[in-house]
């Protein structure tokens, strides 16, 4: 199983990355959506879930959301969005979009592993 973690912040991506360890996962790391389309391009079928933030340079977390929505290939693909944006708005507009989930950060790293796996469609062991 692999997890998609997008965020411009290193720090985040270390934090998924030790999230997806403890639930079993590999973890892949992105500073964007560009680079991040790049990853799912190369490996279309091989990530389970994508974890989120909405801003970022090049390629904000929504615009990536649409356009992975946008392709049969990533139509059913998980989505968890953790970001800043934490308006009853942003997350109507990130629901509406395809995000599977959403969370706000900050965030203790337990409750990632859970949303996780709720993605993912398991149970914490």
């Amino acid at each position: 199983m692999k997890i998609l973690a997008v965020d411009d912040s290193m720090l985040v991506r270390r934090i998924v990355a030790s999230a997806s360890s403890v639930i079993g996962a590999e973890c892949v790391g992105a500073p964007d959506g560009l680079i991040a389309l790049g990853a799912l391009e190369s490996d279309p079928q091989g990530f389970s879930l994508v974890c989120l933030d909405w801003n970022m340079p090049n390629m904000n977390g929504l615009d990536f959301l649409l356009r992975i929505r946008s392709d049969e290939r990533w139509k059913s693909l998980p989505v968890l969005m953790i970001t800043t944006e934490g308006s009853k708005e942003a997350i109507i507009t990130a629901i509406k979009a395809g995000a599977t989930a959403y969370m706000t950060k900050p965030f203790f790293e337990k409750d990632l592993q859970t949303k996780m796996l709720d993605c993912l469609g398991m149970g914490f062991e």
